[in-house]
């Protein structure tokens, strides 16, 4: 196996984070502005498309969760592996983790081909949409096999930190992708290629799905060698597969659980009226280039950590942990505070509506200490998770979420009238809280005594 386990050894804690980080940014923020492009493009040709897409895409997100516990999970086992030296147990997880997905993705694209109408009705998709909407997820559902074979692809190479790697399959996919709509949704009426609106769109992100897994499938053969085999799953490692559903599923389940509260706080917020509602989303799309950032160095992290623990480096990961909470958290201050000072103008872009532009200074005001307490959040789970302290911060992260989270925005934002006031200091409360427990966590070093692998392995 050709390992580039030692491409940063040589570098200190904060360069080699940064050096991790930059490109995971990159893949993330590319995610983030395609799939709105591709809503964009869609809406040119058909404006309910953009409905159709919408709502097929808040189930494949959600979907998109299970394939995450084997990537999750499979990250931080072959990074403390790599870290352990122990390369049987490295090539055992990438085959067991490999055939994980491959049946998770071939059970949730069966279910959104036979399950999709009943998904919509129940979520009471309009009509206009309707058809559109069971027909892109049908298309979707075909690719989301080849989704959970990359993704697990991508969680082999960012194990070795090999992060530019998949950055630059990420960008030839998003390409294949825009490129692809461009041609499928409008069509090419000179050639005889209709227009397939909301299905072309579907096509092309199969088409891209697939190349991709083709491309990172060719790099990984390249760069890690033949150590993909049957052998390793003769007998069936059943032990390893349990060990990978103990730590991926919590993390997959507090993924969830987040996600099903900031349905919650929406759900809090429509009671508001529109200009209200519309704030809210401006806020939030400008707070995803902060969270974005962090996100991308929490993940850095947390491979960093897992192969420092897998190799016995208590203070070394100690050292690790705190420098990449402190650039994460001046990173994350400094452009919340860039965000609020520039506030207006930037908002003018999207919306001259005074009564948002009113609303929006204080929210982004109170957007500051929320993206402290998050940036603090996201790194100190990452790394408790790496090091094998995986019940503490789910549990945390689950009851916060929804009690100061959900259950203040109610309170703040509708009983105590603060609007969507309210729901911002609540959500930054529940941020902060966390924040402070996971640090107490990390002090008190019980993650020191935590073991992810077994004694003789």
């Amino acid at each position: 196996m050709k390992h580039d386990s030692q491409r940063t050894s040589g570098r200190g804690g904060a360069s080699q984070i940064l050096a991790l980080t930059w490109p995971i940014f990159i893949e993330l923020l590319l995610q983030l502005m395609v799939g709105n492009a591709d809503q964009m493009m869609v809406g040119w040709h058909d404006p309910n498309g953009v409905g159709a897409i919408g709502n097929a895409n808040q189930i494949t997100n959600l979907l998109l969760l299970v394939f995450s516990v084997v990537c999750t999970a499979s990250m931080i086992l072959i990074s403390q592996y790599i870290g352990a030296r122990d390369t049987r147990k490295v090539n055992q997880i990438y085959a067991v983790s490999l055939a994980a997905n491959l049946v998770f993705g071939l059970a949730v694209s069966l279910f959104l081909l036979l399950f999709s109408p009943w998904v919509f009705r129940l979520m009471g998709v309009q009509a206009v949409m309707f058809e559109e909407a069971c027909l892109y997820m049908r298309i979707i559902g075909l690719g989301m096999v080849f989704q959970a074979v990359y993704l697990t692809f991508t969680a082999f190479f960012r194990s070795s930190q090999m992060m530019k790697e998949t950055m630059a399959v990420s960008v030839v996919m998003n390409c294949l992708n825009i490129g692809g709509n461009a041609i499928l949704i409008n069509g090419i009426p000179a050639v005889g290629l209709p227009a397939l609106g909301v299905a072309g769109a579907a096509i092309s992100s199969g088409i891209s799905r697939v190349m991709g897994v083709i491309i990172i499938a060719t790099l990984f053969r390249v760069r890690f060698g033949p150590v993909l085999r049957l052998e390793y799953l003769r007998p069936f490692p059943r032990e390893e597969l349990r060990r990978l559903l103990r730590i991926g599923i919590p993390t997959g389940g507090e993924s969830v659980s987040y996600n099903l509260s900031q349905i919650g706080v929406q759900t809090v917020c429509n009671v508001f009226p529109a200009f209200v509602v519309n704030t809210r989303v401006y806020a939030t799309m400008f707070a995803n280039v902060t969270y974005l950032f962090g996100s991308a160095m929490s993940q850095a992290c947390q491979v960093v950590v897992a192969r420092l623990m897998g190799g016995g480096e208590i203070a070394r990961t100690d050292r690790q942990v705190k420098t990449t909470v402190l650039i994460s958290t001046g990173v994350s201050t400094a452009v919340s505070v860039v965000l609020y000072v520039l506030c207006e103008p930037v908002y003018r872009i999207f919306t001259s509506d005074p009564q948002v532009l009113a609303l929006a200074k204080t929210i982004m005001l109170i957007e500051i200490p929320l993206e402290v307490g998050r940036a603090v959040n996201m790194v100190m789970v990452r790394s408790l998770q790496a090091c094998g302290d995986i019940r503490f911060p789910v549990t945390i992260c689950i009851i916060a979420a929804w009690i100061v989270g959900v259950g203040g925005s109610y309170l703040f934002g509708v009983v105590w009238g603060m609007g969507l006031a309210g729901l911002w200091i609540a959500m930054a409360l529940d941020e902060l809280i966390r924040a402070g427990l996971f640090l107490w966590r990390w002090h008190g070093r019980s993650w020191c005594r935590k073991q992810l692998l077994e004694p003789n392995d």
